[in-house]
């Protein structure tokens, strides 16, 4: 099957598969939120620098967070490492590195993730979440009682088990196809969950993913804007009128809501 890699802007473009035939196409683009894969396939990803198919099963296994001292990237919602390191591995066959930049891992999506549910997100706590109860046809529609939290915890922890009982392995140790089999089969809605549909879960997984990959920084992904420099994207500025007359294209640097901020050698405004 055809591979699939970002351009210069972040568009998917076709790579021959003999350069790598393990790999398959997971999404037509990298602006997909919800609504299935097309083709029902996934994109194999490459492993990133914090884990490799041969990583060891152990606690003190390297990750992107033990690179980084920052408070940016501290777990939020996460206790459990083991949780967090399935999160990682999920979302990098979902948003893989290649040669144009950063995969999920590089671009902190899984902090983002786990920040979101940290907060009301996560609690579902602006949703109205009671009945009366009706059941949906629509297996793609958000129906559960169980907060988006609750179903990322129960949808990870069922990736892993799926692991452990078809390659007697955990998640993060088994290689990229066989990773790709099992995101595969929650797309399909093939896996059953505790009081959630394994679709609903993989939307909702394959959602934040993108969201942390393109959303400002400032929300804990898009680590350094990478993801709007692959895109050409101008980030979030204010104004365009010192440009709107200019007859030239116009390539601009990416601008985050935290360079509007003034820092203290600037004063308060």
């Amino acid at each position: 099957m055809s591979d699939e890699k970002r351009n210069s802007t972040g568009s998917p473009e076709n790579v021959s598969a003999a350069k790598d035939p393990s790999r398959r196409r997971f999404m037509k683009n990298t602006g997909m939120v919800v609504g299935g894969v097309a083709g029902g396939s996934i994109l194999g990803g490459l492993f990133t620098r914090e884990f490799g198919s041969n990583q060891s099963n152990n606690s003190n296994a390297p990750s992107s967070e033990a690179k980084s001292p920052s408070p940016a990237r501290a777990r939020l919602y996460f206790t459990r490492f083991s949780d967090f390191v399935v999160l990682e591995q999920a979302t990098e066959r979902i948003y893989p590195e290649n040669d144009n930049g950063p995969g999920a891992i590089g671009l902190d999506v899984p902090y983002f993730i786990d920040k979101q549910l940290a907060g009301d997100y996560g609690s579902n706590r602006k949703d109205y979440m009671d009945g009366p109860l009706r059941p949906v046809s629509n297996v793609d529609t958000y129906q559960t009682l169980m907060n988006r939290g609750e179903v990322f915890i129960e949808g990870l922890r069922k990736i892993n088990s799926e692991s452990e009982d078809r390659h007697g392995e955990r998640f993060e140790n088994i290689d990229g196809e066989q990773q790709d089999a099992i995101l595969q089969d929650f797309e399909d809605d093939k896996i059953e969950m505790e009081g959630v549909r394994s679709r609903i879960f993989f939307n909702l997984l394959l959602q934040m993913t993108i969201e942390g990959a393109y959303s400002d920084p400032v929300y804990g992904g898009n680590k350094d804007m990478q993801g709007w420099k692959m895109k050409e994207h101008p980030g979030i500025r204010a104004s365009y009128v010192d440009l709107i007359d200019s007859e030239e294209f116009q390539k601009l640097d990416p601008v985050s809501l935290t360079d509007y901020q003034p820092s203290s050698k600037q004063g308060k405004s």
